[in-house]
């Protein structure tokens, strides 16, 4: 695929050359002209006002955009049980096509998961398109995304929601490029503006120091990839009634490029914060990596997880896994302490929802307190061990 110009449309405005950042457009005799330092990357494609670029083959123009109708959902599942984010992309999915009078839809991939089509329904699906053969048993790359780019073509929907897992982020981007439309990855905010049926892709941008809101107005699908956690996972309703359409599954094993001789499962202890209920987060003002001992001693006190902010995480005290905030984890707990951690908007916006946020820090004037339900300033290596202390005393492990 390359940069290519319909030399009857471009007028030779320039737009695109100022859009292209690797200077490789240039206006000769009143035409777009595409030099070899191009890359390919389409920035000029969605700038051009007269929709003279495209990349490889002509994409459809307004007609054919309007042809592609419904909110589509992949709905990920591992060894027979439907990831989290499943839940959560089918419940935004519903809110989303009922904004554009559409349909929710899920694909369902893998072999004997036909169950699972009922979870779906319930959380708002009206139809379920279910893959399901012995070679879509395990992921993988090739025989997924063939399946999937086949059934998109077919189908033509609106919207496609990934999630922002190792299979989503692996899955879309080849999705993207074998039916040559966006993709925005790790999304943390979805909305429509409803004039022109886009969808309003918001993502941390420049290290999470801004949110980029994104559209893809030429193209479609809409593509996305979700951050887990981001969106609420609705009520499911077990009375709902949906559609289940079956998918003929046009692979052989020789169109795979992996055979999968075994699966071998690792057991590692996971850090889930996500679904906890307790989270005792560290930031900088710990000042060290061994102040997190001290954290993980007053999360073991109240049952609850370690978390971090990025400043701690950045500096290597902690693992990434622990880190919440916008290049983090969006959490959702019960209760939430911050110490030492100032409380940038970064952070605020992976543990605002929290239930009860308590903040622990030195500075008075620190942004987490405008936040919290309870701000205790001072020293948190004198205010948590005797927190741990108190705690232990009227036995918290076994009654919070």
């Amino acid at each position: 695929m390359e940069l290519k110009v319909d030399l009857e449309k471009c007028t030779g405005c320039g737009t695109c050359v100022f859009a292209c950042p690797f200077g490789a457009i240039e206006i000769v005799n009143g035409k777009a002209k595409i030099y070899e330092s191009c890359v390919d990357c389409g920035a000029c494609v969605d700038q051009c006002p007269e929709g003279a670029l495209f990349i490889g083959v002509r994409v459809a123009g307004e007609v054919r955009v309007q042809e592609y109708r419904n909110v589509w959902v992949f709905a990920e599942q591992r060894d027979g049980v439907l990831t989290k984010v499943a839940h959560q992309l089918m419940g935004k999915a519903r809110e989303l096509a009922d904004t554009l009078g559409a349909k929710a839809e899920a694909v369902l991939l893998g072999h004997n998961v036909e169950h699972l089509a009922k979870e779906l329904v319930a959380d708002g699906a009206d139809t379920v398109y279910l893959a399901d053969d012995p070679l879509l048993a395990h992921y993988r790359t090739d025989a997924y995304a063939k399946v999937l780019a086949d059934l998109i073509q077919n189908k033509k929907p609106e919207i496609v929601l990934f999630g922002a897992t190792t299979v989503g982020r692996d899955l879309a981007p080849r999705i993207s490029q074998r039916i040559y439309t966006g993709l925005t990855a790790d999304c943390t905010g979805l909305d429509i503006d409803e004039s022109e049926r886009l969808l309003l892709q918001t993502r941390p941008a420049f290290g999470g120091n801004i949110m980029a809101t994104i559209v893809c107005p030429r193209h479609r699908p809409q593509m996305a990839t979700v951050r887990p956690g981001v969106m609420r996972a609705p009520q499911p309703d077990p009375s709902r009634q949906g559609e289940i359409e079956r998918v003929p599954v046009d692979i052989s094993e020789e169109d795979l490029n992996i055979n999968i001789l075994r699966v071998v499962k690792e057991a590692r202890r996971r850090v889930n914060l996500e679904d906890a209920k307790i989270i005792v987060s560290g930031g900088r003002g710990l000042g060290g990596p061994e102040g997190f001992k001290l954290i993980e001693e007053l999360a073991e006190t109240l049952g609850g997880e370690v978390g971090a902010s990025r400043a701690a995480v950045d500096a290597g005290w902690i693992d990434h896994d622990h880190q919440v905030g916008q290049t983090g984890k969006t959490v959702h707990p019960d209760l939430y302490i911050a110490c030492g951690i100032s409380g940038a908007i970064q952070h605020q916006a992976g543990m605002k929802e929290s239930k009860f946020i308590v903040a622990i820090n030195k500075d008075p004037s620190a942004p987490i307190f405008q936040i919290a339900d309870v701000g205790i300033v001072g020293d948190l290596y004198k205010v948590i061990p005797e927190l741990i202390k108190q705690l232990k005393a009227v036995g918290a492990g076994s009654k919070i």
